[in-house]
C-alpha cells in the first residue's frame, strides 16, 4: 500500500511508538512567539529545565504586540528576549527585524520540504505549503519540543483535495479556501491532513498556497500540505542552491516525499474554481460564506489588509491595483500592515506604499496585532471590519465587533466604496 507525503514524512521523523495510533517525531524546527512561548519558557525555569535542545533549530520573534502596548506585552517580550539570549538562539528577530512569523519564517528559508515544524499558534499549519508537516501545538508539547526536540502525534490520517478548472478573474486562494472551508464545515476536516492537489494548486505561487494552507486549520485540520514541486524549488533556491547541482536536480530529489499513486485517504473533495465567485464570510464562523454579491452593499468602518494569510507583496499588489488613482470612501479606516519588513521594502520601492498612502490608507509595521484584537486596528462593539485574515469569530478583532473575511482584492474594493464590494467591477 502506498504512502501520502504526511507519512512519508512521519516514518522519517519517527522516534517512538508508545501506542498503535501515538507517534512521537523528532522535529526539524521549533518556533516561538511571544503570547504563547514565555507561558512554557517560565514552566521549564520553574521545574530546572531551563534549557533547549538545539540553538539552531529554535526560531524565535516577537510578532504579535509589536512594539508593546503595555506593560504586559513589553514583560512577555522581554522574556523572549532574555532567553534567546541566553540560550544563543541565533534566529531571533526582535522589534526592527521581526515580522509576523508565519509570512517571515519562511521567507528566511527556515522551512524545507519533508521537514516538521511545531509552534505554539493554530496557523503553523501555514509551513506546510513547502510540502512539511507543520502544526500548531499546546504549552505541554511546546515544552517539550524545546527541551528535547520531539512532539508527539496521533497517526497521520489525510484528506485529498484535488483543485482543477481556470481561474476566474477576481478570484484567489483566499476565496478557493473559503469556499472549501464552507463545503467541509468548520469539523469537516478533524484529525485529518488537508493535502491539496490539482492543476490549480500547481499553477499558484508560493504565497498563495501558503494562504491555503493558513486556513486549512479552520476546517479543523491539523495541517494542510502542497507537494514540493519546482514553484517550491525556486522560492527556496538562495538557501539550497549549494545543496543541489541545479534546480531541476532539487525537484527531483522533493519528489521522494510525493503520496504515492495507490496512497489511501480517508476522504477525498474534488472542485472545480472555473465558476467559483469572491467568496466572503457572515456571521462569526469561517465556514459561514456566501458569494461576496450576496452581501455587497453591505456597509463596513474598516477595512484591514496584512496578516499571515494575506500580508505578503502578492497582496499588497493586488491590492494596489484596485486602489491606485482612488480614494478610499469617507466613512472607513484603511489599515494596511506588510507581513515582514523585506515586503514592507519592497512595496517601498515598487511604489505600492504610496498608493495606499495616497488613498487613505494607514500604513503600519509588521505585527499581528490587530487579527487577535490585541492592538494596532481593533474594532469598537457595532464595528464592521473588511479583513483579509483568518478568523471572524465573535470579538476576534474587538469586542462586539464582526469581521468579514475576504480576500485582498475584495478587501481593496470594500475601502473604495465603503461597503462589502464585488471587486470585479473595479477589474473588468
Amino acid at each position: 500500500m502506498g504512502q501520502t507525503i504526511a507519512e512519508k514524512i512521519f516514518a522519517a521523523h519517527l522516534r517512538d511508538t508508545p501506542t498503535p495510533n501515538n507517534m512521537v517525531l523528532d522535529i526539524d524546527v521549533v518556533m516561538c512567539h511571544e503570547i504563547t512561548t514565555p507561558i512554557a519558557i517560565v514552566d521549564l525555569m520553574d521545574k530546572g529545565m531551563d534549557r533547549v535542545f538545539d540553538p539552531s533549530k529554535i526560531k524565535a520573534v516577537i510578532d504579535h504586540v509589536t512594539p508593546p502596548k503595555d506593560s504586559k506585552t513589553a514583560t512577555q517580550a522581554k522574556i523572549m528576549r532574555d532567553w534567546a539570549r541566553r540560550h544563543k538562539i541565533k534566529d531571533f528577530f526582535d522589534i526592527g527585524r521581526n515580522g509576523v512569523c508565519h509570512a517571515l519564517f519562511p521567507e528566511k528559508g527556515f522551512i524545507r520540504p519533508g521537514y516538521t515544524v511545531i509552534m505554539g499558534d493554530s496557523h503553523t499549519c501555514t509551513h506546510g505549503a513547502f510540502g512539511a508537516f507543520a502544526a500548531g501545538i499546546g504549552t505541554t508539547d511546546l515544552e517539550v519540543g524545546i527541551l528535547k526536540g520531539v512532539c508527539a502525534f496521533r497517526a497521520p490520517r489525510s484528506m485529498k483535495i484535488e483543485v482543477t478548472g481556470t481561474m476566474p478573474l477576481g478570484v484567489t486562494a483566499k476565496d478557493i479556501i473559503l469556499n472549501i472551508i464552507k463545503q467541509l464545515t468548520v469539523n469537516g476536516a478533524t484529525d485529518l491532513i488537508m493535502e491539496f492537489s490539482g492543476s490549480v494548486i500547481e499553477s499558484m505561487d508560493m504565497s498563495s498556497r501558503m494562504t491555503l494552507c493558513n486556513m486549512s486549520v479552520e476546517a479543523g485540520a491539523t495541517s494542510g500540505i502542497c507537494l514540493p514541486d519546482h514553484v517550491t524549488a525556486e522560492y527556496l533556491w538562495p538557501f539550497i542552491k549549494d545543496d543541489y547541482a541545479s534546480m531541476d536536480a532539487a525537484v527531483d530529489d522533493f519528489k521522494k516525499w510525493h503520496s504515492d499513486p495507490d496512497a489511501v485517504y480517508e476522504k477525498t473533495l474534488q472542485i472545480d474554481v472555473s465558476t467559483l465567485e469572491p467568496q466572503v464570510t457572515y456571521d462569526f464562523k469561517p465556514d459561514q460564506v456566501k458569494n461576496i454579491s450576496e452581501l455587497a452593499g453591505s456597509p463596513i468602518d474598516q477595512v484591514y489588509i496584512g496578516s499571515c494569510t494575506n500580508g505578503r507583496i502578492e497582496d499588497i499588489r493586488a491590492a494596489a491595483a484596485i486602489l491606485k488613482g482612488k480614494t478610499i470612501a469617507d466613512s472607513v479606516r484603511g489599515i494596511l500592515t506588510p507581513a515582514t519588513p523585506a515586503v514592507y521594502s519592497q512595496a517601498l520601492e515598487e511604489g505600492l506604499i504610496k498608493i495606499f498612502m495616497d488613498s487613505g490608507f494607514c500604513v503600519l509595521n509588521p505585527t499581528c496585532g490587530a487579527c487577535l484584537g490585541m492592538s494596532s486596528g481593533v474594532l469598537a462593539e457595532g464595528e464592521t471590519c473588511s479583513s483579509t485574515t483568518n478568523r471572524n469569530f465573535n470579538g476576534r478583532m474587538g469586542k462586539g465587533g464582526m469581521v468579514h473575511l475576504m480576500s485582498p482584492v475584495s478587501a481593496a474594493a470594500a475601502a473604495v466604496t465603503g461597503e462589502i464590494t464585488d471587486p470585479r467591477r473595479f477589474l473588468n
